[in-house]
């Protein structure tokens, strides 16, 4: 089992659990695809692309579950990080963690690799 996780601001979160699927953030629109992050790329996105936003929740999925359209690309520094070719579907989260906000401004992603 492979778990992956996606960082959303808290009222995301509340528009997948209406509409019951995630369908991207502008960031993923404009790429194609939903990004994700490994346990250990995880808290490297909160403080590359999360600094100073508070009221963030962090989407836990096993990998597996997602079938096909998840794809393992090269990115950062040629890590290859899970992309999303398709929509989420809200049953595939498996867990919802808090991501405060740390003393240096960095979204804390309490997740272990």
């Amino acid at each position: 089992m492979t778990r992956i996780y996606k960082i959303l601001p808290r009222a995301d979160w509340a528009e997948v659990l209406i509409a019951g699927r995630f369908d991207g953030s502008a960031v993923d629109h404009a790429d194609g695809f939903i990004h994700f992050s490994t346990a250990v790329q995880a808290q490297e996105t909160a403080r590359r692309h999360f600094a100073g936003q508070s009221d963030l929740v962090v989407l836990e999925i096993e990998a597996d579950d997602l079938g096909p359209a998840l794809r393992w690309e090269p990115s950062r520094g040629g890590d290859l990080f899970p992309h999303l070719h398709g929509v989420l579907d809200r049953s595939m989260v498996r867990a919802v963690h808090e991501a405060p906000l740390g003393p240096d401004g960095i979204p804390a992603i309490g997740i272990l690799p």
